[in-house]
């Protein structure tokens, strides 16, 4: 994961002191980076070696993340409670249990994977995923946080209820078709279909869209529903 000034470019940036800032960019960082050292933690967040070392300290001393022998940071046992206090009212989970149905039915539909993403407004973290059946298939994105500019996810985030699609924006000759869910809640709701660009000429584009469209129809009135949206 790399924080870029964009990325940093929160409307509440003001309100938040440059050094609680860069505390919680690494957290960030090391939350969703697979094998993070200090080097990886540094460079993402534009910060010099030794003030990230200082300050993941910090982090490390709190048990909000944790080093182990060979220099890789992870998640740590403060985290890992405070996560699993939330036990059945963690509102992903029940996000992820709702939507798992709709991401089976659009990889079974459309023969590509599909995701479920979620985003804070500035960076977008994919949370499930139902795999295509095809040989040749998209996987592994669940976990991977995603920028929003320049993508179909943020795209499609921007205006909810609408389809967007892009290709290479985040691995080459890599199509995504995505599209927000218009829910109540703080927290960004979008489903994805995802696949090998010579798969996606512009009638299966559309059939996309359309399978879309409907799955997060049927979600959205789900969710509306049981008042199952993250907030």
């Amino acid at each position: 994961m790399t924080l870029t000034t964009d990325d940093r470019r929160d409307p509440t940036d003001h309100a938040v002191p440059r050094s609680v800032g860069r505390v919680l960019d690494l957290l960030e960082v090391v939350l969703g980076t697979p094998g993070c050292t200090l080097t990886n933690a540094a460079d993402a967040c534009e910060l010099t070696p030794t003030t990230a070392l200082r300050h993941l300290r910090a982090l490390e001393a709190r048990g909000y993340v944790e080093r182990d022998r060979s220099g890789i940071y992870s998640v740590g046992p403060t985290m890992s409670r405070l996560t699993a206090a939330l036990g059945d009212d963690d509102p992903i989970r029940r996000l992820v249990a709702a939507a798992q149905p709709h991401l089976d039915a659009l990889a079974a539909s459309t023969g590509e994977s599909a995701y479920l993403a979620v985003s804070d407004g500035r960076t977008a973290t994919y949370v499930a995923a139902a795999e295509s059946d095809r040989a040749i298939r998209h996987v592994g994105w669940v976990g991977q946080n995603v920028p929003l500019d320049g993508t179909a996810l943020g795209a499609a985030l921007a205006a909810p209820g609408t389809c967007a699609t892009r290709t290479g924006a985040v691995e080459p000759d890599i199509t995504a078709v995505s599209v927000a869910l218009p829910v109540p809640g703080t927290v960004g709701v979008a489903l994805s279909v995802i696949g090998p660009q010579h798969r996606f000429d512009e009638t299966n584009r559309r059939e996309h869209e359309r399978a879309l469209l409907r799955s997060a129809a049927t979600l959205s009135r789900h969710l509306g529903a049981s008042d199952e949206v993250a907030s």
